[in-house]
């Protein structure tokens, strides 16, 4: 028989009955979202470098790496997030290009 317990006394885990023991979890890394800036005719590439550095917080010179993509690509890849942020930063973009009056569009695509 074991010892008597003092009734404040918080009981040991390992003393705990195994019909307790809960299976172990996995944990699964979130999936990962690529935020990408469209070409247009009328966006700046000034106010592309703004965003990059102001929303993506990207150094000028990656800003304007990312920016020359978009300009002789099409499109360019300003950053990989969770999908929360990824949604988030995207509709800043947007918001940003509204008050700018810029067409700039941004899509969020899953890596």
């Amino acid at each position: 028989m074991s010892e008597p317990r003092d009734p404040g006394a918080t009981p040991d885990l390992l003393d705990r009955p195994e019909s307790l023991d809960r299976p172990e979890t996995l944990v699964q890394e979130p999936e990962l979202y690529r935020v990408v800036l469209h070409n247009d005719d009328y966006t700046t590439q000034e106010f592309v470098v703004e965003v990059l550095v102001a929303v993506f917080r990207k150094t000028v010179m990656e800003a304007i790496a990312i920016m020359l993509d978009v300009h002789r690509r099409g499109r360019g890849a300003a950053g990989t997030y969770t999908y929360d942020i990824a949604r988030t930063k995207a509709a800043e973009v947007h918001r940003r290009a509204r008050e700018r009056e810029f067409p700039l569009r941004c899509t969020v695509e899953p890596e």
